[in-house]
């Protein structure tokens, strides 16, 4: 089945998480099947925040919620233009996890959906997907690397922001080294 538009969750960003799940105790879970995660990798290249004397951030201009198979998908393609453009000069970081659980009450169709489909009784949903809230001014990926390369992360972040939704920056700031 597709995936909804991201119009039906877009309301949600400020409302209370209804994804409280318990490893140990599962009678305390509100939520007690998690979907699977598609995000997996959240490190890529070589060394660490330390070696590197420049990080440069994609950072969100406003309020978003975004799935984790949008934000694994951004993740694929800077990790293919920064390995392909500066072979293993740097380190990239996903600073969002998808904690927020996606429900969906799902509409039958077809001859005869009116006698199985219930309708708005108990129109909670059920568990489909995760995403992840991302807040205007918090940086979603972040590369670190040497000043030379400013011009690959640019052009990566612009890939990444084509699979996202809204509007994003990029920020430079120095590490240290």
């Amino acid at each position: 089945m597709a995936l909804r538009p991201a119009r039906t969750i877009r309301e949600r960003f400020w409302k209370q998480s209804w994804s409280r799940w318990s490893k140990k105790n599962m009678s305390k879970s509100y939520v007690k099947a998690l979907p699977h995660k598609d995000l997996h990798q959240l490190r890529s290249g070589v060394g660490k925040e330390e070696d590197y004397p420049v990080a440069f951030d994609l950072v969100a201009e406003q309020n978003y919620l975004h799935r984790d198979n949008a934000i694994e998908a951004a993740r694929q393609s800077v990790v293919k233009h920064l390995e392909k453009t500066m072979a293993k000069r740097f380190l990239f970081i996903i600073r969002v996890y998808p904690h927020e659980v996606i429900r969906e009450n799902r509409m039958v169709a077809g001859a005869g959906a009116d006698r199985i489909q219930k309708g708005m009784r108990r129109a909670f949903g059920k568990p489909t997907d995760r995403g992840a809230k991302i807040k205007k001014g918090q940086p979603i990926f972040t590369v670190y690397t040497y000043p030379e390369n400013e011009a690959h992360v640019a052009e990566a972040f612009r890939k990444a922001s084509r699979k996202l939704s809204g509007s994003w920056r990029v920020v430079k700031r120095n590490v240290g080294n």
